[in-house]
């Protein structure tokens, strides 16, 4: 079991860059995979970056290659997403996701969710 906790939301100009962490409770944090995915209203959740359980892999959609950075903490137990030259259509509720699935980039692979913290990018 794999409790998720996000932080770092908020309002960001276009350009602009934030931070998301998310703490992990549950023995087993290390082995997961762990994933970040948005929502933005009246749209499907989609994936935007994920890590393996060593760090060693990490993978992205082409929406966000080149700004968006995951990285992992398995002492701390947590996984942080960060966001540069953020734009508007970033603008969602961005959740952290475990995984048993190695390399896992769809919602059907994970098991574990987040609450969700809200990213708002204005023009």
């Amino acid at each position: 079991q794999v409790q998720l906790v996000e932080s770092g939301g908020g309002l960001v100009q276009a350009g602009g860059s934030l931070r998301l962490s998310c703490a992990a409770s549950g023995r087993t944090f290390s082995s997961y995979t762990m994933g970040w995915f948005r929502q933005a209203p009246e749209k499907e959740r989609e994936f935007v970056a994920a890590i393996t359980w060593s760090g060693g892999s990490t993978y992205y959609p082409d929406s966000v290659k080149g700004r968006f950075i995951i990285s992992r903490d398995n002492v701390k137990n947590t996984v942080s997403l960060q966001m540069n030259s953020l734009k508007p259509e970033d603008t969602a509720v961005y959740y952290c996701a475990a995984s048993a699935v190695r390399r896992a980039t769809m919602t059907r692979e994970y098991s574990y969710w987040g609450q969700g913290t809200q990213v708002t990018v204005s023009s």
